[in-house]
């Protein structure tokens, strides 16, 4: 499907809509109204460029990356294993692409970011948390247990100069095999317990410096084994009143303990929004996160590559499709700059052609720069 027919269907008047009403502006959005900020002065594709999250393959970084930091036209980088061959080395690596930033026009630090929920996803190997999420759950005391793993999270990212960790998972367990369910990415069935230990990872982590994201809003849960939006489209048909009760209730503790991101899932809900997956789709990115349970923080995709946006065109076009519905960081992490590339090609096109609201756009880019300003 191409943008123009997916922007004749509605996504941009949609997306237009979804930014009126409490909340919206979130973080950072008073600064942008006031007194132009620094960052005014960045390119329009300087200024788009820092709300796209890159990624390479291999264990050394493409120069092109390097050069991409120098001129301003990155946000952050995502880490993978294969990224990773020890903890002396992606702390060198790291540190050398912080210092790419020395001449580029940009202030706020890098983000540096990877998947360092706890048990098996652990893309720093033998480093906290060693307890995946289940096991906490299970723990004597897992608030204690899930206090311990967002510290120790914290301190094995600081060790190798990240700054922000892609956890915790607040998906409410459903269904025996799942996805979740083999890894151990779920606290629990119960979605207070769920949301009271994600607070607590939460609180622990960010307290010692290192911004903490909660994902897969408004939850995975209830997927089946047969269903990974990394693979394939998935719809997932709770009801709305259980959606909310059990899946997005699960996030509100965060919320109110300040979790500073939220990552929105691939699947379509459809008491909800019957066509777009959550993080295209303004209903739920505008309506159910940010107006309903009062988000003001950075919103982040999941991963642009999914094979649940197949139905919704190349690159370019999801990732103008998520900046539409709201979505504030944009993760190109199928380890090749190409796709960060044409990310940040097709949204500043769209802010050029006022297909993307300046307006929006700007107030987006305040919030992902004072995240960016609180970290180290």
């Amino acid at each position: 499907m191409s943008r123009r027919t997916l922007l004749a269907a509605g996504v941009g008047a949609a997306a237009g809509l979804a930014f009126a009403g409490a909340g919206v502006a979130g973080v950072g959005a008073t600064r942008a109204s006031a007194a132009s900020p620094w960052w005014a002065k960045l390119s329009t594709r300087q200024q788009v460029g820092q709300r796209v999250i890159f990624s390479y393959p291999g264990a050394t970084p493409p120069q092109a990356l390097f050069d991409a930091i120098a001129a301003g036209i990155v946000g952050g980088v995502i880490f993978f294993g294969e990224n990773i061959t020890s903890l002396t080395q992606i702390a060198g690596v790291v540190a050398d692409l912080r210092a790419a930033q020395a001449d580029s026009p940009v202030r706020e630090p890098l983000i540096f970011t990877t998947d360092q929920e706890g048990g098996y996803i652990r893309r720093l190997k033998g480093q906290e948390p060693v307890l995946s999420e289940k096991k906490i759950g299970l723990a004597a005391d897992p608030d204690a247990a899930a206090t311990a793993a967002g510290a120790g999270a914290a301190a094995a990212l600081r060790d190798v100069g990240m700054n922000l960790n892609l956890a915790p998972v607040l998906d409410v367990f459903r269904t025996p095999g799942n996805f979740d369910d083999q890894w151990e990415r779920s606290y629990s069935s119960d979605p207070r317990l769920a949301g009271r230990l994600g607070a607590d990872f939460v609180r622990a982590q960010q307290g010692a410096g290192v911004a903490a994201t909660s994902k897969h809003f408004p939850g995975l849960g209830a997927a089946t084994a047969a269903q990974n939006t990394d693979l394939d489209t998935v719809t997932l048909t709770q009801s709305l009143d259980e959606l909310r009760s059990v899946d997005e209730s699960a996030f509100v503790p965060g919320i109110a303990a300040g979790v500073q991101l939220v990552m929105t899932s691939w699947a379509v809900y459809p008491a909800i929004d019957p066509v777009y997956p959550a993080g295209i789709s303004p209903t739920i990115v505008q309506g159910e996160l940010r107006e309903r349970l009062g988000f003001t923080g950075v919103t982040i995709t999941d991963a642009l590559e999914a094979g649940a946006l197949a139905p919704f065109g190349d690159t370019g076009t999801r990732a103008l499709l998520s900046a539409q519905a709201g979505m504030d960081l944009l993760l190109c992490s199928a380890r090749d700059l190409s796709q960060g590339f044409d990310a940040l090609d097709a949204v500043t096109a769209a802010v050029d052609d006022k297909s993307l609201n300046p307006g929006h756009f700007k107030q987006s880019l305040a919030r992902v720069q004072s995240l960016r300003a609180s970290l180290f």
